[in-house]
């Protein structure tokens, strides 16, 4: 769900926009100010103006949300913030097609340089995508820190004051994004570089490099890390609480690098930032001469001398300039010696303009890195970060034309304002009413005037021959400007400031739209001078260091000019017309930052100095120029969308045009008709109290539709519960009743269970009762026919007694009796075989029962365990053991083991002769171990086998082959790992004379004017120095030299002796491009370095590495790889660098110029 961000309008903390302000008056606007401060809100309107206040403290108000939140949004339709200012300025520009400025004013420590990144920080996040842009964005925003180390510093104030003013223009193209930009520089304040006030410190780069640099960069330096060493640091504020120096030193190294500077340009800037450190530590002794005058001679030359190693000058040359000074009139030149007093404002004299052009020659580097490189027009936003209006306790020649630069922005204020009222006034046909403002264009015109203006008087004063003092030139502006209302001196002709003791004699007073400031006119003269002698500027320019030269020009012997150089506030008049020319062309953007307190702590809010800011700043005249008119105008459709619930016709949908609606919603509202105006598309509100009333009613209605909004949701909401519950109800009861039904059924099926157990045991005791009733009748039946047998028998014995009584009775008996007993034992034989066969079929039937138990779990294991093999293995050894073990005692089980390794190392060896692998040194098969015990064995053969099949692969051999081995050896060793092209160049042959120059007839010219036998013949392209495109050459390669000549008419175009070769660099990618680095200084070095491209890169490379370090007399000659390196054309370093990109007119890599000081090479990404 999208929560919606409140409005301008929606719960105000006091008043997000001061022209609503009512009852206007400074007390109120600096309460409302408060009000909002106290409760986090540090931003507010002036119409179309942002205040901003300084929180001294993080806020989490900057976040990517907060930026997509303010993104395409109308100004007034979130509450106040800098994003909106600068999503309005980016909008206008991209959609309308406007040039765009924003203006940051306010004094040190108010929050202008964070404003100013907050800015560009919003534009580069809203802005289109992609590498370039990217790049061209990364740029613009790495600017900062380097401007920030060189032209910062911790002063009372603030902690990272702006000593120097600054105007970025940002370009852009027809889509809205950026192409480059383009920075100017207002007076730095150079002074700061040699003399700092208390509790302030010097420009930030001195204490980074300090604290920063490695010990090795610091020895290069000749500097030390203790602050106490270097006079021109102060001591008592040298640590900063906050500010991490190491760190920020390591940030602008990094920040250069992306900006674009050179490695070697780095250097020199360190190296000139550390000779003003040296330079500040020189210091002089008085000496007399013969003839009575006195001249300055170096105490301790050591500094001195360390410095003018540094800048490569001549010791003599610098110490000379600092003990005399050449005067040239015309054809005369006269040579006067310095005192201490002149050779110390000389080195401070050299010190600030040192500095000042070091920081000059870096704000142009940086033009030239991030200037856009089309032709075409573009779009410009400019962005101002200047110092604000300053009223200190002592006022000099700084104070006195920065506070001529905020009149200049003040007067352009008020005409800009006043036109865009009056052109929004034009635009919605609403009658225009002249607004009543002060013009401070007679404050400017007192300043600036060029016959007498104070900046040309104070000039002609620096020009008159004769004694110029800062005496004379407040007597000339007392005799000149005594009658001007805004101008206030003492010993002025006004007769009316004659008994005012808080004007002190050697002071003037102006009256600035600001307020009253009180100058100091003591250095104004020598400040606007701003002089360095010409014995200095040529000793400069004799320096051997690449950059001092380009900074001193004026000291070139060939070129010198008399003519006096223009004064500062000449040149800052002239920068301050420029700029405020630039802005004239421009829609202008305006954030006033102003300091809550001088603490700087979060939290505080002194009243008396925010007074003083909003009186200086201009903001209640801002407030009544903007209230002279209308105080509140909104387009239609916001304004019937925000309070169209007032009126029954417009709610909750209007359905006509929405100025129709917000007509019809003013007429039932009954607001009388000189409260508003009915612009093309706005509606004009002149009084607040109108729109409060708006607002009040506005509240009051949704407090009535909250109420009902609420009863329905509660209606809705009990509905829903009570549903739910229903539901639940349901599925509950479902449950139990599944619940119950189940205990249920366990139940009877318990109880079937019991009454099944009982019938079952019923029915077979039953069963058992009558198999015991069976078994007695059958043994009653038994028994009775036993005794019936019996009385039978008995029966027929007494019959046959009775025969044999009769009939010789006692044969008979005694054979009945014999057979009697012959039944007898062949009934006990019979009954003795039933048993012993009982018996047999008994153990035969236990017996077949145990085998088969024991055949059920030998399958079962067999079944688990494979155990089948294992069963009959056993069976089989058990076999063997009943069979032999008649032959064997008690060594049996080690001759078994015995005889088991030899057959299974029998059966390996002949196994393995049969899978031996072929004899190709790379194949990497090998039969598979079949034994874990065989493992040291196995790997073992296998090197064995190894070793032996390479002797017998090297055999075959011839020397031709072995020098190509020994030359892919050499390339793999300089290019495995380290270059991408490497591995497909692995199975190409290295041929060597790909143009068989000796047999081709077209070569027959070049080949006989070279001497040598050439070991490498190719076409390669050699790349152009102006524009990176290639021009096609052949190379020979010779046990001496590496010529170049041209392909069509075979004429040597360039030859170099392999000594003078010192390195070869090529990159890490899949590209053919390489470089030949020359000594300097040799004959083959007079054009510079070769930057070359070959298809067969790998092959080049290492043929001129080995037959290179064979002519140095084993010297090794150096394949540097890397993605950047420096190749050396004529007089300039440029740098090679590599990209990956997508492929340009095929699938090679292409070389681009982009800039007098870097090739760009695009190698498409490899599969």
């Amino acid at each position: 769900m999208e929560v919606k961000t409140k409005s301008l309008l929606d719960n105000m903390i006091g008043v997000g926009d001061m022209v609503l302000l009512e009852p206007l008056s400074e007390d109120s606007f600096i309460e409302n100010l408060r009000k909002r401060f106290d409760h986090n809100e540090i931003y507010t309107y002036i119409g179309s103006v942002v205040i901003s206040m300084n929180p001294y403290k993080s806020m989490l108000i900057y976040s990517p949300e907060k930026v997509e939140e303010y993104r395409n949004r109308n100004f007034y339709e979130l509450s106040p913030h800098i994003y909106a200012l600068a999503d309005e300025a980016y909008r206008s520009l991209r959609d309308q097609d406007k040039d765009q400025c924003i203006l940051i004013t306010g004094e040190s420590g108010a929050g202008k340089t964070e404003a100013s990144k907050l800015v560009m920080s919003y534009v580069a996040a809203v802005c289109g995508k992609g590498q370039e842009v990217n790049k061209v964005k990364e740029q613009l925003l790495q600017s900062n820190p380097v401007l920030e180390a060189f032209g910062n510093a911790k002063t009372v104030r603030n902690d990272n004051s702006s000593r120097f003013g600054k105007y970025m223009d940002i370009e852009f193209d027809f889509k809205g994004d950026p192409l480059g930009g383009v920075i100017s520089n207002y007076l730095l304040e150079k002074s700061r570089v040699v003399k700092q006030p208390r509790g302030e410190r010097n420009f930030h780069i001195f204490y980074q490099l300090l604290s920063g640099a490695s010990d090795d960069t610091l020895k290069k330096l000749k500097l030390d890390r203790d602050f106490s060493k270097y006079n021109y640091l102060s001591l008592d504020s040298a640590v900063v609480n906050g500010l991490d120096d190491a760190t920020s030193f390591r940030t602008v190294r990094n920040a250069m690098q992306i900006v674009g500077f050179m490695e070697d340009e780095v250097q020199s800037v360190l190296e000139l930032v550390a000779a003003v450190l040296k330079l500040g530590n020189i210091e002089f002794k008085p000496e007399s001469r013969c003839n009575g005058t006195d001249e300055s001679r170096v105490k301790d030359k050591n500094d001195l001398k360390e410095m003018c190693e540094l800048l490569g000058i001549e010791q003599s040359v610098l110490e000379r300039a600092f003990s005399y000074r050449t005067v040239e009139a015309k054809l005369e030149k006269v040579s006067t010696t310095l005192n201490v007093a002149q050779a110390y404002y000389a080195r401070d004299a050299l010190a600030k303009n040192l500095y000042s052009r070091l920081f000059s020659w870096i704000v142009t580097r940086i033009n030239e890195s991030i200037k856009a490189q089309a032709k075409t027009r573009h779009k410009v936003m400019g962005v101002l970060d200047i110092y604000g209006f300053e009223i200190f306790d002592d006022n000099s020649f700084e104070q006195f034309i920065i506070n001529y630069c905020n009149e200049k922005l003040q007067q352009i204020f008020i005409e800009l304002t006043l036109r865009e009222e009056q052109e929004e006034y034009i635009r919605e046909d609403i009658e225009w009413t002249n607004i009543e403002y002060f013009n401070n264009a007679i404050i400017c015109d007192l300043i600036e005037n060029h016959q007498n203006g104070i900046l040309a008087m104070l000039d002609e004063e620096c020009l008159r021959p004769g004694t110029v003092t800062d005496e004379t030139f407040l007597d000339k502006l007392n005799t000149v400007c005594a009658q001007h209302q805004h101008f206030e001196s003492r010993l002025s002709k006004n007769s009316k400031f004659l008994t005012d003791h808080s004007l002190p004699h050697s002071c003037f007073r102006i009256q600035h739209y600001a307020g009253k400031v009180l100058y100091r006119v003591e250095g104004f003269v020598d400040k606007n001078n701003d002089l360095l002698y010409r014995d200095l500027s040529q000793a400069m320019y004799k320096a051997n260091h690449s950059l001092i030269k380009h900074l001193f020009p004026e000291g070139n012997p060939a070129k010198v000019n008399l003519k006096r150089p223009p004064t500062a506030g000449f040149q800052f008049k002239a920068s301050v017309g420029t700029l405020m020319r630039n802005l004239q062309t421009k829609n202008p953007n305006y954030i006033r930052c102003i300091k809550p307190n001088d603490k700087k702590a979060p939290h505080i809010f002194t009243e008396s100095l925010v007074c003083h800011q909003v009186r200086y700043l201009g903001l209640m005249e801002n407030v009544r120029v903007r209230r002279a008119g209308y105080a509140f105008r909104q387009a239609y459709e916001p304004c019937l969308e925000r309070y169209k619930m007032l009126c029954k016709r417009t709610w909750p949908h209007w359905r006509g045009p929405a100025r129709e609606g917000v007509e019809m919603l003013m007429a039932d509202l009954q607001v009388p008709a000189e409260e508003f105006s009915y612009g093309r598309s706005k509606i004009f509100i002149r009084n607040p109290r109108t729109l409060f009333f708006l607002e009040e009613r506005r509240r009051q209605c949704l407090q009535d539709l909250a109420t009902l909004i609420q009863k329905i949701y509660r209606g809705w909401k009990c509905r829903t519960h009570f549903l739910l519950l229903k539901k639940s109800q349901i599925v509950v009861a479902a449950w139990y009743r599944r619940y119950a039904q189940e205990k249920k059924y366990q139940k009877i099926k318990r109880a079937t269970t019991v009454v099944q157990s009982y019938t079952r045991g019923w029915q077979a005791r039953k069963l058992l009762r009558e198999l015991k009733h069976q078994k007695r009748c059958k043994e009653a039946v038994t028994t009775i026919a036993a005794y019936w047998h019996g009385t039978q028998a008995r029966m027929e014995l007494r019959r046959l007694k009775q025969e044999v009584l009769n009939k010789h009775a006692v044969t008979v008996i005694w054979a009945y009796w014999q057979g009697t007993k012959a039944r007898r034992e062949l009934r006990q034989l019979k009954e003795a075989a039933r048993n012993k066969h009982a018996v047999s079929v008994i153990w035969a039937g236990w017996q077949g029962t145990k085998a088969r138990r024991e055949l059920r779990r030998l399958k079962e294991e067999a079944r688990r365990k494979n155990a089948v093999a294992v069963i009959w293995a056993y069976w089989k050894g058990l076999k063997v053991r009943r069979e032999y073990r008649k032959f064997f005692r008690a060594n049996a089980g080690k001759k078994i083991y015995n005889f088991t390794i030899q057959r299974i190392m029998q059966k390996y060896f002949l196994g393995l002769k049969s899978t031996l692998p072929s004899m190709s040194p790379i194949d990497k098969n090998w039969p598979v171990r079949p034994y874990i015990f065989l493992d040291g064995v196995h790997t073992e053969l296998r090197r064995i086998f190894h070793l032996w099949r390479c002797k017998k692969y090297r055999s075959r051999f011839t020397e031709d082959k072995k020098a190509v081995y020994e030359e892919k050896l050499e390339a793999s060793e300089l290019f495995k790992d380290k270059k991408a092209l490497y591995p497909s160049s692995v199975s190409q042959p290295f041929k060597g004379d790909y143009l068989e120059i000796s047999k081709n007839p077209k070569y027959q010219k070049l080949n006989s004017s070279v001497d040598e036998k050439v070991l490498l013949a190719d076409v390669v392209n050699k790349i152009n120095r102006a524009n990176g495109k290639g021009a096609t050459r052949i190379l020979l390669l010779t046990k001496k030299n590496v010529v170049l000549a041209d392909q069509k008419t075979g004429q040597v175009k360039a030859s170099v002796a392999l000594p003078d070769l010192t390195s070869v660099s090529v990159s890490t990618q899949n590209d053919g491009f390489f470089a030949l680095r020359l000594k300097e200084g040799s004959a083959s070095a007079v054009k510079g370095d070769f930057l070359l491209s070959s298809e067969h890169l790998i092959e080049t490379i290492t043929k001129l590495h080995h037959i290179g370090s064979a002519a140095s007399d084993g010297e090794q000659l150096n394949v540097d790889i890397a993605d950047e390196f420096l190749v050396q054309f004529k007089q300039d370093k440029v740098c090679v660098k590599f990209i990956q990109g997508a492929p340009k007119n095929g699938n090679g890599a292409s070389c681009k110029r982009k800039n007098n000081r870097l090739l760009e090479v695009s190698v498409p990404a490899s599969a």
